[in-house]
Formats: C-alpha cells, structure tokens, sequence
C-alpha cells in the first residue's frame, strides 16, 4: 500500500525543471499524467482516441497534444489538453512534476507532467477527439503477465513495449503501446520504486541519465 504523499515524495525527486531549456527550438507537445490512488494502489487515467482524428486515431494515449501559442509552459498544454479532451479542470490537478522530454516518432519534442486528481473524477469526454476513458492500476506496468516487447532500432529507446488491459469495468480490451507504454512503465518504476519483470530498456535506479542520452541521440540525427 502506498500513499499519495509517498509517491509525490519520490516523483518530486525526478521533476527536470528547466534541466533542457538549452535544447534547440523544436516543435512541442505535452501529456498530462493523471494519477489517484484507490484502495490504497495508485492508478492513471488514459483515453482512446477518436478514429475522426488525423494523426494516432484509434491509439491509446495520455491526455495531450501539441503546445498553443497562448500556452505560457508546458504544464499549462497539458492541462489545456486534459480540460479540452476529457473535461479535467486545472484547478483540479495537483502538478507533481514534469520528466524529460522524449522526441517522438513525428519529431515533436513530448514533455510528460504528472499530476494528482481526485479518485472521483468523473470524465466528460470531447467526441471529436476521445473516445473512451479508462483507469489503470500503476502496477500492471510492472507486470510481465499481459507485457510483450519487440526490439526497437538503435537510438530509439530501447524495447518497444505493448501491453493488452482489460477494463474490469466495461469489459472492454485496450492495447497499450508505444510511446505511451514507455511513459507508463517509467512513471511506475519511479512512483512505486518497483523493478518490474521484464527488461526496461534503461536503469531503473537512474533513467534521467538514459533518456538524456537518448535525447542527444535523437537530436544529433536532426
């Protein structure tokens, strides 16, 4: 059992700050991490995206998108987003921290803030671009039982991970992967300090220092 003062604890130890304000201008995009704890097990909210969509349709994602000229941060795309996508107020998240940034496969440079909202929450989905909502229990991002990993290409990051949920609420069978699980499976390391049972691809005790690493790969091949 862990609380949520615990793990805001520990996530506050991970937050870059300005850490890569020296990174060059690249186009910007922020997810926003939603996480609860109930029954004494912390939990995140993801969504489906609308098939209407252009880019991703159909994926599995945190709440997020690319940043808008009004947008003062990173934290406020992400919370812009989260309000936009799934009715998530601002005021209603407690911001935790922001981890490094990752390069997607489209070349935006993707900033993952993490934050607490309460457990109940009741999500009113954007049609146009959300099509369910679903929570996940942290942990099953530690669990080898429903994970499978392919080989990524050298200077991506490491294993591609993928993994199959089923809500136990609406029965309905969610595939997570991508960049999405690879966010999922590295705030779970850090928020429960569990090494899962399958390989990660970097040090669980230190995965500032390999996702920087992969950040520098990735820039040097711009």
């Amino acid at each position: 059992m862990q609380s949520k003062e615990e793990a805001i604890a520990i996530l506050k130890q991970f937050d870059v700050g300005d850490k890569f304000s020296y990174l060059p201008v690249l186009p910007k995009a922020s997810v926003l991490i939603p996480l609860f704890v109930r029954n004494g097990k912390l939990h995140t909210i993801m969504t489906l995206r609308s098939k209407k969509l252009r880019t991703s349709a159909g994926e599995v994602c945190f709440p997020g998108g690319k940043r808008d000229p009004s947008d003062q941060d990173d934290v406020d795309t992400a919370l812009r987003e989260a309000e936009e996508e799934i009715g998530l107020k601002p005021d209603d998240v407690q911001v935790v921290c922001t981890l490094f940034p990752i390069i997607n496969k489209d070349g935006l440079l993707v900033t993952p803030v993490v934050g607490f909202i309460s457990e109940t929450f009741q999500p009113v989905l954007n049609p146009a671009e959300v099509s369910a909502v679903f929570s996940v229990p942290l942990d099953f991002f530690t669990s080898d039982k429903d994970h499978y990993a392919a080989h990524s290409t050298p200077g991506m990051m490491g294993p591609l991970h993928s993994f199959h949920f089923v809500d136990p609420v609406s029965g309905s069978r969610y595939h997570i992967w991508g960049l999405t699980a690879m966010l999922a499976v590295v705030v779970a390391v850090i928020a429960l300090k569990r090494k899962p049972e399958f390989d990660v691809g970097f040090d669980s005790e230190d995965p500032l220092s390999f996702f920087q690493h992969i950040l520098h790969t990735r820039l040097s091949k711009l």
